[in-house]
């Protein structure tokens, strides 16, 4: 039997959009502070010399250059306000919460409802202040390093400016995705990636076409790919709707002389709870040799040469402890951040829930560890195929690294949270004007009731 709720919801149309006014304010804030953001990027810092910068950006973008060139929109390749983009809040997001699951006091913090996720996120904010000081100060050294930096212009001046500008962009960018968050449709930190990501990918197909054109590319890999890429958005999306649902029993409860008949619901493990994090992860960590090599001038020792050769990208043990890397993270952050078993069996206690046939607390979290073991083995699976794809085609096709992988990850999964979230404010919309109807028909029949007693 289809609810009410669920009937609207199937109903719900994008024409509908045009009526309500809040969410289309909503939409038209969310994009003014994406439009600045892109502005931002454009921006560059004082005193870099453009040229040589240039040339460095594309030795360094084979390393984590490339990585964080995408996640910043190419703002890290123009050395823009916004070079070091989100990637510090992120990271000190997903320290903290690291930090909560093994720490009892930051644990105990978490549980103390809205006041302690105010003081959470307090801490990701200085842990974000921390990092970006941390990782502006490492730029700026390597671009005076590097030559990058105008001659006229003293090095301690331009490191002090360029850190002060930085940390500046990184810590307005999190104030531009608190505010999409709170007043805009979608998660602003999210948006920020995506729009970062989905800006650089027509660059990323043009010089993908002029390799087809200049005969780099024949025409049979390119209709190849673009094939496969359709395939693999496809299989990314099915992948992250997939649900293993576990079936969950209330009792039956009496309040005062009237019983009630307990209830049953599904609790949803998802096959990737632990979404894109593992694939960040392990690409940070394992290109990390490529990045110091490239920064300290590519000046080399013999066992700095032997890491490159056998760990470079595309080599088949970087392949080999990619995958195993992204497995690991995915189980690990899984466990102790997305879904504890601990919490999750706790939770169904105080609600006097239970899984049929199992009893609740201990024997629930360890039926919980045994579905949960085994729906990762097939989410791991699927994260590593995924993650491998555009390694595979760097190394073998040249294809450019916005194909696949972590992009096509956090596009997709932006995209649908976002288009949920529409539908979500779309169909409160339509409650809303329920609700108005049913008043004002209860204003009218009553009007009327008046009148005709009147006449009596």
């Amino acid at each position: 039997m289809v609810s009410a709720a669920e009937q609207m919801a199937s109903n719900t149309s994008w024409a509908a959009l045009g009526k309500a006014t809040e969410l289309r304010r909503r939409i038209i804030f969310t994009l003014v502070l994406l439009i600045v953001y892109r502005l931002g990027t454009w921006i560059p810092v004082p005193g870099i010399d453009g040229a040589e910068l240039r040339n460095f950006m594309e030795d360094a973008s084979q390393g984590i250059g490339g990585m964080l060139s995408m996640f910043t929109g190419g703002a890290l390749g123009r050395m823009g306000i916004f070079a070091l983009g989100i990637m510090p809040y992120i990271s000190a997001s997903i320290i903290v919460q690291l930090m909560a699951a093994m720490v009892p006091a930051l644990e105990q913090l978490k549980k103390e409802g809205e006041q302690g996720r105010k003081k959470m996120n307090q801490y990701t904010r200085y842990g974000t202040v921390g990092l970006a000081t941390l990782q502006s100060y490492g730029l700026a050294m390597s671009l005076v390093s590097g030559g990058l930096v105008q001659p006229d212009l003293p090095a301690p001046f331009f490191v002090a400016a360029c850190m002060i500008t930085l940390v500046g962009g990184t810590m307005f960018l999190m104030w531009i995705g608190e505010q999409i968050t709170a007043r805009g449709v979608g998660n602003g930190i999210s948006l920020i990636i995506f729009v970062g990501i989905i800006a650089e990918v027509p660059a990323a197909l043009a010089q993908f076409f002029s390799q087809g054109r200049s005969g780099a590319i024949s025409p049979a890999v390119i209709v190849g790919v673009m094939i496969m890429m359709v395939v693999v958005i496809a299989f990314v999306v099915f992948m992250e709707r997939s649900l293993r649902k576990i079936h969950i029993q209330y009792p039956r409860r009496q309040v005062g002389m009237k019983v009630y008949d307990g209830g049953s619901s599904h609790l949803p493990v998802k096959v990737n709870p632990a979404g894109v994090i593992p694939a960040i992860f392990a690409s940070s960590l394992l290109l990390l040799p490529v990045t110091l090599s490239t920064f300290s001038g590519n000046q080399t020792g013999p066992v700095m040469s032997m890491v490159l050769a056998y760990f470079g990208p595309g080599q088949p043990l970087y392949l080999l402890f990619y995958a195993i890397m992204v497995a690991f993270f995915t189980y690990f952050y899984t466990y102790n951040v997305a879904f504890k078993t601990d919490d999750v069996a706790d939770n169904l206690k105080n609600q006097n829930g239970f899984v049929p046939g199992i009893r609740p607390g201990k024997r629930t979290a360890e039926y919980l560890d045994y579905v949960v073991t085994r729906v990762l083995v097939l989410g791991a699976g699927y994260l590593t195929a995924v993650c491998l794809l555009p390694e595979v085609l760097r190394s073998q096709f040249a294809i450019p690294f916005y194909f696949g992988g972590t992009s096509v990850l956090i596009v997709v999964a932006v995209t649908m949270d976002t288009i949920q979230q529409v539908q979500s404010h779309l169909l409160a919309h339509q409650y809303e004007g329920l609700i108005e109807k049913s008043q004002l028909s209860g204003k009218g029949r009553r009007k009327s009731r008046r009148k005709g007693t009147g006449r009596r």
